[in-house]
């Protein structure tokens, strides 16, 4: 059987969209299509992590969403996207890693994440406990998302983590935005976490976050020269 630690590899993407045309995953988009009229226009400026081979950004478009930048690490997999979807002119694509988003201050309306973060995560053992490596990495990554977002701006993430693993990661002040939680499915769910820039935490929400202890510890950076990647080094 193969194992989930290669979503984190991206020979495995690569080989794997050679041969792939499409996979969705937490179902396509009409399942989701309620939530996204409700908090996103279709003069926004959208930017999608991770695409992947799913038709999201093909059915935003054709939903009159079409200001759209799509990103993913593989190469392989952008370059079979632009030939695919080559009659959406409005719509870029782009080989950029998650961990280093070469975007400006306030450059989207709404940034989504549709399973990303979960395959980021694949190699944590203990949900209730996840490590202070896999914390630094989402911290990382949420200040570029809140950074890139217009003041007002919304950072949609489609998952199945449960809000007690996934709402903590969210929860912090210096992201500068409020949670709103949308479960999706009746026996089995998944869930679609809407954050707003501009506005303050619940009191509650606050009292989750993950990354208080994380100034105290050892763990640093390392940013690898080639392919722009991450990687976490402890002292």
């Amino acid at each position: 059987m193969e194992s989930n630690s290669r979503y984190k590899s991206l020979d495995y993407w690569n080989e794997r969209y050679k041969e792939e045309d499409h996979y969705e995953w937490f179902g396509d988009y009409s399942k989701f299509k309620d939530v996204i009229h409700s908090i996103v226009r279709p003069s926004d400026k959208i930017l999608t992590l991770g695409c992947g081979n799913s038709r999201m950004s093909e059915e935003l478009y054709l939903d009159n969403f079409t200001n759209i930048v799509n990103t993913d690490y593989s190469p392989v997999l952008i370059e079979a996207m632009k030939n695919k979807y080559h009659s959406l002119e409005k719509m870029s694509w782009l080989v950029m890693d998650i961990n280093n988003l070469e975007f400006e201050d306030n450059s989207f309306d709404c940034v989504i994440e549709k399973g990303t973060l979960d395959a980021l995560l694949v190699d944590e053992k203990d949900p209730w406990n996840m490590s202070q490596e896999n914390k630094f990495k989402m911290q990382i990554i949420l200040e570029q998302v809140s950074r890139i977002l217009k003041n007002g701006g919304v950072f949609i993430s489609i998952t199945f983590a449960q809000p007690h693993f996934r709402k903590p990661l969210y929860a912090h002040d210096k992201f500068n935005w409020s949670i709103q939680l949308f479960p999706i499915g009746d026996t089995f769910h998944y869930f679609i976490y809407v954050m707003k820039k501009g506005e303050e935490l619940s009191a509650g929400d606050r009292e989750l976050n993950s990354f208080k202890k994380l100034s105290d510890s050892k763990i640093k950076p390392v940013e690898l020269e080639e392919n722009n990647l991450f990687l976490i080094q402890i002292d």
